[in-house]
């Protein structure tokens, strides 16, 4: 596919989705401004460049790397089949996004695979995301540092959530997270990594949430996930799923890698719940998380 044509410019550059091209090799020749959006990453940065390099990081939902092991888009290469895959990618900042993308041949006059296209699109749903931090914003609810909802939202979230479950039987579970070694991390490089640190777990833990769902900043380097409709197979599902991103989300400070881990303590609401109870029954098992050696979740 020749991409020097003009009008074919102009309408990649006007697609939401992120489009690149890349040669037989693998080589990145179009980049356009929706994958710039999603990614983070200019076209100057990746340009020229291949896909294998782990430019995005794909990674599974098993946290397995895909584009130097099982990657879609080689296959595509290989076999000329059209593939599509929910996977997540590495934003530049360092958090991670679902995405579901897919991946086309590119055949040469004789037929021939030349290269391969891949299309890929956020798969938050973006509009009610914004509609929500917009709503957060304008109560002076939003944490400045992270963008996530502060404690006081958290806090009101938590009492309605709590009156449905008396009243409606309408259960509900919290995740109580806490980054391991912050301490450590902030004495070793700087306070400016920690945030950094911050701000990429609670964009990773945002992005991956259902729409049902809320997050937010609890105090200090704890967060709190909340999840309606939950049963302990959900809580268990999404809390091994969030802690896992985080874990394989990184960002760059001093010229190294920044990555860090959570703990955390999951568990339903009852009835007879205060919001301090639950809260402080979470709150022990991550603790419990923390002495058996970090990098996971304590249910009840």
């Amino acid at each position: 596919m020749d991409v020097s044509n003009l009008l074919l410019k102009q309408l990649l550059e006007e697609l939401e989705e992120g489009v690149y091209f890349t040669d037989a090799q693998r080589t990145i020749t179009f980049w356009n401004k929706g994958a710039e959006r999603i990614s983070g990453y200019s076209r100057r940065e990746v340009m020229g460049k291949k896909c294998s390099e782990n430019i995005l990081i794909h990674i599974d939902s098993q946290g397995q790397p895909l584009c130097s092991g099982d990657c879609p888009l080689a296959k595509t290469l290989a076999d000329r089949l059209v593939r599509q895959a929910d996977v997540f990618l590495h934003h530049k900042d360092g958090h991670r996004i679902p995405v579901r993308m897919r991946a086309f041949p590119i055949l040469d006059e004789n037929q021939q695979v030349s290269g391969a296209a891949e299309l890929f699109i956020d798969s938050t749903l973006k509009l009610d995301l914004q509609t929500r931090l917009q709503e957060l914003q304008q109560m002076a609810m939003i944490d400045h540092l992270t963008g996530i909802a502060n404690r006081r939202i958290i806090e009101n979230y938590l009492w309605s959530r709590m009156e449905e479950l008396r009243r409606s039987g309408w259960p509900f579970g919290i995740i109580f997270f806490d980054i391991d070694d912050f301490k450590a991390l902030n004495d070793r490089y700087s306070h400016r990594i920690g945030d950094g640190a911050l701000k990429m777990t609670a964009q990773s833990l945002q992005a991956n949430i259902r729409s049902i769902d809320q997050v937010g900043r609890w105090g200090g380097e704890e967060f709190i996930v909340i999840l309606g409709n939950a049963s302990m197979a959900i809580l268990k599902t999404v809390a091994e799923k969030l802690r896992l991103l985080v874990e394989k989300s990184v960002f760059w400070g001093k010229g190294k890698p920044i990555s860090v881990t959570l703990s955390g303590g999951a568990t339903l609401a009852r009835p007879e719940d205060s919001i301090q109870s639950l809260i402080e029954r979470a709150d022990q098992l991550m603790y419990q998380s923390k002495k058996a050696g970090k990098n996971q979740v304590r249910f009840y």
